[in-house]
């Protein structure tokens, strides 16, 4: 297949590039930006609203959600680390899937990451306009909603145009800006909190706590991310296990911690708006209150910027494989971007930000998440089989339990979903088997 990339031995080989000598994608990412890929993630606008949505499920017992969760995002991280460790090509769960599966499954991974991508980068920008009215309420109105979306995307989609190493400064310099507030409210809530309000009134139900995961699981999700731009990752088979580590660690930490402060600085904490800023009153004042809102418009800003970041790499995977036109794929001879993919996706993430019309297709961010989840971990001991251990390969201990265990909670989120999200995603993978089989047939026999 012309423009296919070869599987073999640590993913080396890379004849066949049907798009002619195009330059080469740059490595300008080390393991802090991969870290903070990570960690951007991770922690977005959900963690500002968060904690009241589990305390009115858990109440007092919600640290303990947490808990189960972060064990659960580790448990598939680490599988991510394995599978990771073996490639130093973009794509992440397409490629792994691709090498492990086959073509057609590794198409659906990828079709389904771009929709959920697009779908989430949509409802983050309306987020993140929708926090900087409330600083600066004159941008409240239609008009400045739309040019506060427009120029956020226009501007992140401009830095990833000029250079990777662009978009990952952004990265890195939006993740301290978001952690910072964050870090101030944990601290200073620390010494404040009242801690006769943890007293547990026993194990909390089932049913509750199977519940309150689930939300938890998905917020818990974006490690992924980290995964799919490895080709302009430094060291990235050694890095890619470190970051994804080190990112859950330090993610799922804080998550904690900001539920623990506001449990004990937020009286009927389960029916807040605004649970962190108005916590963040209690013991701050008004200004620690600003101080939050002003972290959600980091927050946002910083995982949009590592969405645009990561989104298109997908995109120039799939074509790289073959999976789509080689147009998809062009490198910008002056910049080494994916510089077409970059375009085509953030215009996307810009029509689809400003029309609203998002809403049902954010379900596909959760089923996708899912989808490629299960493939990863499943993928971990194919991998293994199929491919020779290279000097940087990580190997999770314990034979196959950590990836059977990833398998086996993905698909206890499945069985969580909603028969709404479960059309949805049914329809988005249905749709990506359509273009797949178009594909394959334009192209012709000679191409497969």
């Amino acid at each position: 297949m012309p423009g296919k990339q070869i599987s073999g031995v640590m993913g080396i080989l890379r004849p066949g590039l049907s798009m002619g000598n195009q330059p080469q994608l740059v490595r300008a990412v080390g393991l802090i930006g991969l870290t903070a890929i990570v960690v951007n993630g991770m922690v977005g606008a959900g963690i500002f609203v968060l904690p009241a949505t589990v305390a009115a499920l858990l109440g007092p017992a919600s640290p303990i959600a947490y808990l189960l969760a972060a064990v659960a995002a580790m448990i598939i991280g680490l599988s991510y680390a394995e599978a990771g460790s073996r490639f130093d090509r973009a794509g992440g769960p397409y490629l792994y899937a691709q090498e492990a599966f086959g073509e057609f499954l590794a198409f659906e991974v990828g079709w389904m990451f771009l929709f959920g991508r697009l779908a989430g980068a949509a409802a983050i920008a309306n987020a993140f306009a929708a926090y900087l009215a409330y600083l600066l309420p004159e941008l409240a109105s239609s008009v400045g909603r739309a040019a506060v979306i427009s120029l956020s995307i226009v501007a992140i989609a401009a830095l990833n145009y000029a250079g990777v190493k662009y978009g990952s400064a952004v990265v890195n310099v939006l993740t301290i800006g978001k952690l910072i507030p964050l870090l101030i409210f944990v601290a200073a809530g620390l010494f404040a909190i009242d801690w006769r309000t943890f007293a547990l009134p026993g194990v909390p139900a089932f049913g509750q706590l199977r519940e309150a995961s689930l939300v938890l699981l998905f917020a818990f999700g974006g490690f992924e991310f980290a995964s799919v731009p490895s080709e302009e990752v430094i060291q990235s088979r050694r890095n890619l296990p470190i970051a994804l580590i080190a990112g859950i660690l330090v993610s799922s930490i804080l998550y904690i911690l900001i539920q623990v402060v506001c449990q004990g600085m937020l009286p009927g904490l389960g029916g807040d708006a605004t649970p962190v800023a108005n916590a963040a009153g209690n013991f701050l004042g008004p200004a620690g209150a600003g101080l939050m809102v002003f972290g959600a418009v980091l927050s946002t800003t910083g995982t949009n910027s590592t969405i645009l970041l990561v989104g298109p790499r997908m995109l120039y995977a799939l074509a790289q494989g073959g999976q789509l036109p080689a147009f998809f794929g062009r490198v910008h001879p002056q910049f080494r971007t994916p510089h077409i993919a970059v375009v085509l996706f953030s215009a996307a993430v810009l029509a689809l930000a400003l029309s609203g019309t998002f809403a049902l297709l954010a379900a596909l961010n959760a089923m996708a998440r899912l989808l490629y989840s299960v493939v990863t971990c499943a993928a971990v001991p194919v991998l293994r089989r199929k491919m020779a251990p290279g000097g940087q390969a990580f190997r999770l201990p314990f034979g196959s339990l950590i990836p059977v265990l990833g398998v086996l909670l993905s698909l206890f989120l499945l069985s969580g979903v909603t028969q709404q999200q479960a059309l949805i995603g049914g329809l988005g993978m249905l749709s990506g088997a359509a273009v797949y089989v178009s594909w394959q047939r334009f192209k012709g026999p000679a191409a497969i």
